[in-house]
């Protein structure tokens, strides 16, 4: 079923004057062309094509289906978002970065267990094959997206500090506003600034924005402006946010979706260097409170090395546990011991943790000990270990989970504002010429 939309998407497509443009072989066949020059670098008309068959696909097969513009501005908005992320990838060439297969792999196993039913990595291939998707394309495609998710962490994300005031008024907003009481399913229009506009670029903007909502006000379908119009990450997706906790929606959107209620699009605001409107789609009430199950243990590391082997480290370990068997403490014989040096000089204690704090070895292991039981000698990718469960209890995390999520919050709307300057600044010095 896949297979045979995403073949009539790209047929759909060779009526527009994109596909009229390509060439043929003297086999009779289509050959690739060049639908922009980047820089260095070229956007391909068969990933153009690719890319607009995939939105057609993704749109079509919501349960309400978008609603799309006509075929030249789709094509004119998809070749800038290739134009941009070609950009991106030649500065993240520039700098080194690399996204190694492990990685990939790991999102792709993220992607299949996301499947209702999960799919396990080693069945992906067959699946994606049978749906017509290359595997090695879908690995290329998950690559380039985590190199630029990446890249943005590194050029934008790094230089976006929070400070301790902002938390704390942070939370005291939360504490009072309804937002931090709910959970909320977003889409988002937003449309930057040029760098210094002038107060006529501003008016100009402010007007567009008006008539957008305007147009939503009288019907028009939400995910198609988005589409159209909106400069957001999300926009080709039709501006969709998902579901945010209360929490974790960035506070540039705070403030207006107190009075919002399911359904409600807010007027267009300005935040910074951009313009936004902002869509209730659903809206939930949100847990206030959190406990988690915490674990205090010790324990002693041993790890292999130049001088120690495997068998070598495991035997000085399993010394070290009948010393403790036969009465030693076993806090002396870490500090003598162990080759952790964030506990070693505590005795091996590693403190008060949380669920997904140790490696899986080490996780499981501790789950399976009882308080004041020590565990035999066992292995994890640090080396070797004996470990010792001091204590349980069940902790209110609230407080520091407030903490983090507003840390989390500012540093998303900082983050939207800043990426967007980065992303318009990037473009703006670029070489590029559309070929189509």
């Amino acid at each position: 079923m896949f297979r045979f939309r995403y073949l009539c998407a790209i047929g759909a497509l060779c009526s527009a004057p994109l596909c009229a443009a390509e060439e043929l072989s003297d086999t009779g066949e289509f050959l690739d062309g060049v639908a922009a020059i980047v820089n260095d670098g070229v956007v391909l008309k068969s990933k153009l094509r690719t890319q607009i068959a995939n939105i057609i696909l993704q749109a079509e097969s919501q349960p309400e289906p978008i609603p799309l513009p006509p075929a030249d501005v789709l094509r004119e908005q998809v070749l800038e978002r290739l134009i941009v992320n070609e950009v991106q990838m030649q500065r993240a060439g520039r700098i080194g970065l690399q996204i190694s297969d492990q990685m990939v792999n790991e999102a792709i196993a993220r992607i299949g267990a996301q499947q209702q039913p999960p799919v396990p990595f080693e069945q992906m291939p067959q699946i994606l094959a049978a749906d017509g998707i290359s595997w090695a394309q879908f690995r290329e495609d998950i690559r380039e997206e985590l190199t630029l998710e990446q890249l943005r962490r590194i050029d934008v994300g790094q230089r976006i500090n929070v400070a301790p005031r902002e938390i704390q008024q942070c939370i005291l907003d939360l504490e009072s506003n309804v937002v931090a009481n709910s959970a909320y399913n977003l889409s988002h229009i937003v449309v930057s600034l040029p760098e210094s506009a002038t107060a006529e670029q501003t008016a100009e903007l402010e007007t567009t924005m008006q008539e957008i909502y305007a147009r939503i006000q009288d019907g028009a379908d939400f995910r198609q402006l988005a589409i159209r119009y909106s400069e957001g990450q999300t926009a080709l997706e039709g501006g969709s946010l998902g579901w945010l906790e209360g929490e974790q929606v960035p506070s540039l959107f705070t403030d207006v979706l107190v009075s919002m209620g399911e359904g409600d699009v807010s007027e267009p605001f300005r935040w910074s260097n951009s313009f936004h409107i902002v869509k209730v789609n659903e809206l939930r009430s949100a847990v206030q409170r959190s406990q988690i199950d915490q674990v205090r243990v010790r324990h002693i590391l041993v790890r292999p090395n130049e001088i120690i082997d495997d068998a070598t480290a495991r035997q000085k370990l399993n010394d070290a546990v009948e010393r403790i068997k036969n009465g030693e403490d076993f806090g002396e014989v870490a500090k003598l011991v162990s080759d952790d040096p964030g506990s070693a000089n505590e005795g091996g204690d590693l403190g008060w943790a949380g669920p997904g704090t140790f490696v899986g070895e080490f996780q499981a292991t501790v789950e399976s000990l009882e308080i004041g039981e020590m565990s035999e000698a066992f292995q994890s990718p640090f080396g070797w270990h004996v470990a010792e469960v001091l204590d349980r209890r069940v902790y209110d995390n609230t407080e520091e989970l407030k903490e983090r999520n507003c840390d989390l919050r500012i540093r998303n709307s900082k983050m939207q504002d800043e990426t967007q300057l980065w992303i318009r600044r990037l473009r703006d010095e670029a070489f590029v010429d559309k070929r189509i």
